[in-house]
């Protein structure tokens, strides 16, 4: 008798721990999955490379960089904001970090905790200002894009600061067997992200606060504290993505980052998160980042011009906006 109740708590753990988890993912994310699949089955007949392991892990290792973004991004548009400043943290974050490398010859790690450690303060006070002041998050963070992207430049005088330390450019060109480290990196934030979102305390806070602020705040939610944590956060992970790719590309660069956050709002919104905020999963989002990517890949494949790239990628954003509205109203309407 006792084996056979310690039997089925065990099939009760895998079940809701493992079987369930994985029905409710495909089940919340059919639409997409299958848009992504369709995208590659399409891609593999037009394209003989795009479907080879290099080419597969070489998408993994391109997108890494947005799906870090878009993360953080998941968080602030699940409170019902928004973050357009993380490229010019990304690019502040990982020319600092290069330039204390290469210029003033500061340890690795010492540079790149205090490149991170800028990417959240400017997060930080982001999230002050938005949360104190009730300036608008576009507004506030619009403004952040220009002062972090004039930032970068004054303190690279315009130019590319070249970095030939080996220690710190593994951090963007080394490999774990054939995985790139950069994709590992995801993978933990991924794990993270996904914890703090569905097993803390502040996961559900900050899902309270996006489906209904005011009955958050009559729960003692403290959503100016929370609104500070989330950009703090996402100002973190830009700045660290940004040293990943400036150690990757040998370089600080400047103009790093450009049209970074549209692309990381178009892979949360394409992955179900919505933008009036209190819905969105982690797991959609990584999706959304992969039709992104594959997207983007298969265009190159294709020789399709960058520009007509552009286009793509704008009809693609218009396209998620607008799913995210119609399920709205199917919500409304229930």
């Amino acid at each position: 008798m006792e084996v056979k109740v310690l039997a089925n708590h065990k099939n009760g753990l895998v079940h809701n721990y493992l079987i369930r988890p994985v029905v409710n993912f495909f089940r919340d994310n059919l639409g997409i999955l299958l848009g992504l699949l369709g995208l590659c089955v399409a891609l593999s007949f037009l394209s003989p490379y795009f479907f080879t392991i290099e080419n597969i892990l070489n998408v993994l290792r391109q997108v890494s960089t947005n799906a870090n973004l878009a993360l953080g991004m998941t968080l602030v548009i699940i409170i019902g904001g928004i973050d357009l400043s993380v490229g010019p943290i990304l690019a502040l974050g990982g020319t600092l970090a290069a330039g204390l490398i290469t210029n003033n010859n500061i340890p690795v790690p010492l540079a790149i905790t205090m490149g991170v450690a800028v990417g959240a303060l400017l997060g930080m006070f982001n999230g002050v200002i938005i949360s104190r002041t009730g300036i608008a998050p576009f507004i506030v963070t619009l403004a952040m894009m220009q002062i972090a992207r004039g930032a970068v430049y004054v303190y690279a005088a315009g130019q590319p600061i070249r970095t030939m330390v080996p220690e710190f450019n593994f951090l963007g060109n080394g490999y774990v067997g054939p995985i790139a480290l950069p994709i590992i990196y995801t993978v933990v934030l991924i794990i993270l992200v996904s914890i703090l979102l569905n097993k803390t305390k502040m996961g559900r806070y900050i899902y309270a606060i996006g489906g209904n602020r005011e009955a958050a705040k009559y729960s003692g939610i403290n959503i100016q504290r929370v609104q500070v944590l989330v950009h703090t956060l996402i100002g973190a992970i830009a700045a660290f993505s940004g040293v990943i790719l400036c150690a990757r590309m040998y370089s600080g660069q400047p103009t790093l980052g450009n049209g970074f956050e549209l692309d990381a709002i178009a892979a949360v919104v394409l992955g179900g998160t919505s933008f009036s905020g209190g819905v969105g999963r982690i797991g959609g989002t990584i999706i959304g980042v992969l039709v992104i990517g594959v997207l983007n890949n298969g265009l190159n494949l294709l020789n399709i011009n960058s520009f007509w790239q552009l286009i793509v990628k704008g009809f693609v954003i218009l396209l998620a906006v607008y799913i995210d509205i119609s399920k709205k109203k199917k919500r409304l309407k229930q």
